[in-house]
């Protein structure tokens, strides 16, 4: 490795305490300010309610452009600039990508959640996201097998640099349709939706979490496929660890911590699919390289791959809701199974092909 990657490395593991830190102090001050309870940050859902926003599905409990999101988009684009490592790149099987990004979602709101909020969720005492961890788990190490037997998605190649530009820049027409022509977008007026904390207070946060994730490489997979390909544990389960005590101890301030398996705010008790659902999220991501958190800072950041994964999370979760699969506090949707079904074999077959077609024709 090069001297110059090496120091990368060394400082990107510098702040991967500092951004577990920050993610934790930003869960419990948003969810203080308005945030829906256990969920302060999450990617899955932040989505899942600006697709509502713009019209994607009409569920109208979900709608609302989580500037969070615009905020992670915007502060990795300026960290990257900022460091001169705007660097484009893409072409790397976007269709794969599109749909892996999809199985992601689909994962995601059949568990209620993304590998970021299973964590917030634990450090609120809900035993159900434990059963999500051990699913995560399952998904990566399931994944990791493909890995060691050669799985790729091929090389992607230099793009320019209005390419890598573009997702920034919706974001920032997205926030300016927020602040000067709300009028257009939809907004819940109950449930998830309708609950937020003030729009510059939540940018601000997704600002320095983008940035903060860009330069430590933050991924919430990632730490853990490192653990089981390496056979140590990485720098990266630090800044869970230091996640987890952090966002716990702003729960028991709160009087917000719940320990048990019922009454946990927006999730269900269905142990079966809590591990599924978060199975297939570690699956995916696994092969994605990289977790729902960590494809919104690359996308941000300039990577085209990351934006077609992004892209495929977004459709997927206004899918979720426009066939009744996303999960509620009630359960797995209605034709949940369904979609589960179809997603997973597809992406079993993504896993195959990429791994013993391509080994072959080679």
């Amino acid at each position: 490795m090069p001297d110059n990657e090496k120091a990368k490395k060394i400082l990107s593991s510098s702040f991967l305490p500092i951004t577990g830190a920050v993610v934790a102090l930003a869960a419990i001050v948003l969810t203080w300010l308005g945030n829906p309870p256990n969920m302060g940050f999450c990617i899955a859902c932040f989505l899942r309610d600006t697709a509502g926003a713009v019209g994607l599905h009409s569920v109208a409990a979900v709608q609302y452009v989580r500037p969070e999101v615009i905020g992670i988009v915007i502060g990795a684009f300026a960290f990257a600039l900022a460091r001169k490592e705007f660097k484009p790149k893409g072409g790397s099987a976007p269709v794969s990508r599109f749909i892996l990004g999809a199985a992601m979602m689909v994962g995601a709101l059949i568990f209620l959640g993304c590998p970021l909020r299973m964590l917030l969720r634990i450090a609120a005492g809900d035993l159900n996201a434990i059963i999500g961890l051990v699913g995560l788990v399952a998904g990566i190490a399931a994944a990791s097998l493909f890995l060691k037997n050669g799985f790729t998605l091929k090389r992607n190649y230099d793009q320019g640099k209005a390419e890598g530009s573009l997702l920034p820049t919706v974001a920032l027409i997205l926030l300016g349709i927020v602040v000067f022509a709300p009028a257009i977008l939809h907004f819940s007026t109950e449930g998830p939706g309708s609950m937020h904390a003030p729009l510059w207070i939540a940018l601000a946060f997704g600002l320095a979490i983008g940035a903060l994730g860009f330069a430590s490489r933050l991924c919430f997979t990632g730490g853990i496929r490192d653990a089981i390909l390496m056979k140590k544990i990485p720098a990266m389960l630090i800044a869970f660890v230091v996640l987890l005590v952090v966002a716990m101890i702003g729960n028991l301030l709160l009087g917000t911590f719940n320990l048990g398996f019922a009454d946990q705010p927006i999730a269900h008790t269905d142990g079966l699919w809590n591990f599924l659902g978060m199975m297939l999220v570690g699956f995916s991501a696994t092969l994605l390289a990289g977790c729902p958190f960590r494809q919104m800072v690359l996308a941000g950041s300039g990577n085209s791959d990351s934006v077609m994964a992004v892209l495929g999370m977004f459709v997927a979760a206004a899918m979720m809701h426009n066939f009744n699969m996303a999960s509620s506090a009630a359960g797995i949707g209605e034709n949940a199974i369904i979609g589960f079904t179809i997603i997973t074999a597809i992406v079993i077959g993504i896993a195959i092909y990429n791994t013993f077609c391509n080994k072959a024709k080679s």
